[in-house]
């Protein structure tokens, strides 16, 4: 088939001739599909592409200019352009590799552990300060999470005077910390 055929064609296409389309197709399909697998590189993929191509063409036969270009460089175009998006689509393949190099690890890194290890120490040594009922009664409270009546029922004192002991208590921390 000539250039001056397939420029017919694609003219009559831009008139929805599907006659014409259907000529088209069967003159024009084996070189666009090899384009489309040399890009692809998997028949079935280009099968599909090919499928798209010429719902493209079908599409936008109307904007071909005849006396501007080759008819066939004009369909390969496309062809080419909707094949190298359709690769650049797709999700890359992951190696397992490259996947376990991305993943973050959850451990604190070396300067974080150090820093709370003498954090730790800090507090520790600061409860050391406070009388040994009182340091367990804050243990109590903001490590196990009692409240203030299941403390002072468990330490035999009044509401309010745990109270007062959690609130020196802390005080004295907030001091013993700050040195």
């Amino acid at each position: 088939m000539t250039t001056d055929d397939i420029s017919t064609l694609i003219g009559r296409v831009s008139l929805r001739d599907r006659a014409a389309f259907s000529a088209l197709y069967r003159q024009t399909s084996p070189k666009l599909f090899a384009i489309c697998v040399r890009i692809l590189r998997d028949r079935t993929e280009a099968e599909e592409a090919l499928q798209e191509i010429y719902i493209k063409i079908w599409q936008r036969a109307d904007r071909y200019a005849s006396g501007d270009t080759n008819p066939m460089s004009w369909l390969s175009a496309i062809a080419r352009n909707h094949a190298i998006d359709h690769l650049r689509a797709r999700k890359p393949v992951a190696n397992t590799i490259d996947d376990a190099y991305d993943l973050a690890d959850s451990a604190p890194d070396p300067e974080k552990t150090a820093i709370n290890t003498a954090e730790g120490r800090r507090i520790d040594n600061c409860m050391s300060e406070l009388e040994a009922d009182r340091a367990d009664a804050v243990r109590k409270a903001y490590v196990e999470g009692l409240s203030y009546q299941e403390l002072a029922e468990l330490f035999g004192t009044p509401l309010n005077t745990m109270r007062t002991w959690l609130r020196r208590s802390l005080l004295k921390l907030r001091e013993c910390m700050e040195r």
